[in-house]
């Protein structure tokens, strides 16, 4: 049987990452994936947790500093990509550009809802529910921003070059992974050793790229959707 320390902290991960979730569908709501894809998209993305976080611990035996960051953020990343293109991105169902970003998100919000349900279980066995609060919102506000913002990115990346050869196409996928880790380290390095103004600034940013985002997501999506 679940317990209720287990519980509420997988309801406080996985509701605020379905909240996300449901917004960006909202996005391919003309032509939407099937249910079965977004679903296995959003497993995957949250399996993708355990093996980054055996990668992260091993990586912390041997680097500090700015390199232990980008393994961070570079095993992240790379796991979240994988677990999309496992999963969907592979598949027929990838079947126009709007579909890598939406595949992408998908993988980050399952792998954050996993990493966020493990950060809330610490203060809630210690009792903490102020802790759980404060924790839940942080995550909420900032991994969370985080994950989707740099997985949309090489969304982007995809959908840009959708129509182009495959050299374009893998040049494009690089580019992206390339920029979503850049993004994912130096919010890790400004996080870790910033001052609590300096967060403010960086989700300040953050939502800023996320509008940027949508501001792409709407540009590749309006050649086929006038009609919608």
């Amino acid at each position: 049987m679940l317990s209720p320390v287990l519980f509420i902290a997988f309801l406080g991960g996985v509701l605020p990452a379905l909240l996300w979730l449901f917004f960006w569908l909202l996005e391919d709501r003309c032509e939407p994936e099937p249910k079965r894809y977004i679903f296995l998209c959003f497993v995957a993305g949250g399996l993708a947790v355990f093996p980054v976080y055996y990668i992260e611990r091993f990586a912390m035996a041997y680097f500090t500093g700015a390199m232990l960051l980008f393994i961070w953020a570079a095993s992240e990343e790379l796991l979240k990509f994988f677990a999309a293109y496992v999963t969907a991105l592979r598949a027929h169902v990838f079947d126009e550009p709007l579909d890598a970003v939406i595949y992408m998100v998908t993988a980050a919000l399952g792998f954050s809802a996993v990493e966020n349900a493990l950060f809330l279980m610490g203060p809630l066995s210690q009792g903490d529910i102020l802790g759980t609060i404060v924790t839940g919102d942080l995550r909420f506000i900032g991994a969370t921003l985080l994950h989707t913002l740099s997985s949309a990115t090489i969304g982007i990346a995809l959908a840009l070059s959708f129509s182009k050869n495959l050299v374009v196409r893998k040049m494009a996928t690089l580019l992206g992974v390339v920029l979503a880790i850049i993004l994912h380290t130096l919010f890790n390095f400004f996080i870790l050793g910033g001052s609590g103004g300096m967060t403010l600034w960086i989700f300040l940013v953050m939502w800023v790229g996320v509008v940027l985002a949508l501001v792409f997501v709407e540009r590749i999506k309006q050649p086929t959707r006038d009609y919608c």
